[in-house]
């Protein structure tokens, strides 16, 4: 993957990283007002779930594991906080667009309007489906089940009652069910929820949220298209089960708002 001339913080003479925070100018080759902010992990964390529901994984090197690893330096040093989000990326977003073109397949990645990286392979080969199949190319409901695993993977985030809710309400809206499928990946969740409710202190005792969701799709009895419809009703479940009212940085409601997104934007050419 491209990184658009990706930069290293400057070394030697100049300040070190943990005097001041690491700032996008500094990792990507951008300009403008975003140039001068830090990275922050909700920008990351944000970036990640769309790379994650259009590609079905974190690229190595790319765009999202950089922006990872300088909000993580940015956030030890305090630069930033845990759930903080910059202000040109609140304000435009982060976008992951996917345009086919006759022999390859073109992947291009944004923060706040400025590309951050471009992936092109070959055009893949699109069998013939059946009416009434699934379209191969949206983003599914259990595929941003799976992003919000890899998103939060590495914050090893713990599974709570928020958690639960949410992937309750994104399982509901996949299988068009009024209740959670026993055995399924809503019951898988709330156990987990309650184990770690009632777990010790000790975080290693507890339930991650990739423990449930890393094979989201294997564990759905049906799934389809992600809509904003289906996104609101998985915020709404997830924000009424949190004191502060707010979703969780790469999480399951923040996932699936990425994959409705995506599936509402037009294919450019």
């Amino acid at each position: 993957m491209s990184q658009g001339q990706t930069r290293r913080p400057p070394e030697g003479g100049g300040v070190p990283v943990q005097d001041r925070p690491v700032r996008y100018g500094e990792v990507f080759d951008i300009s403008g007002e975003l140039g001068g902010q830090p990275v922050a992990p909700r920008d990351a964390a944000l970036l990640q779930s769309a790379e994650q529901a259009v590609l079905g994984q974190t690229q190595k090197g790319g765009p999202a594991a950089v922006m990872q690893s300088a909000a993580a330096i940015n956030a030890r040093a305090g630069h930033v906080a845990r759930g903080q989000i910059t202000g040109p990326a609140a304000d435009a977003g982060v976008t992951v667009t996917e345009t086919v073109l006759p022999g390859r397949r073109v992947v291009t990645e944004s923060v706040a309007g400025q590309v951050v990286g471009q992936l092109v392979t070959p055009a893949p080969v699109v069998a013939t489906k059946p009416s009434g199949a699934l379209d191969q190319d949206a983003v599914t409901i259990g595929r941003a089940l799976e992003a919000a695993a890899a998103a939060t993977a590495a914050a090893g985030k713990m599974v709570d009652q928020s958690d639960a809710a949410a992937v309750q309400a994104a399982e509901m809206r996949a299988t068009g069910s009024t209740v959670t499928v026993p055995g399924g990946v809503g019951a898988a969740a709330q156990a987990a929820a309650d184990h770690n409710a009632r777990a010790a202190a000790r975080d290693e005792d507890k339930i991650k949220l990739r423990d449930v969701l890393s094979d989201a799709r294997g564990k759905l009895p049906a799934d389809k298209a992600a809509t904003k419809e289906d996104a609101e009703r998985v915020v709404s479940a997830e924000v009424r089960n949190k004191p502060d009212m707010a979703t969780t940085p790469g999480g399951v409601a923040e996932a699936v708002t990425a994959a409705a997104r995506l599936n509402q934007e037009p294919p450019s050419f």
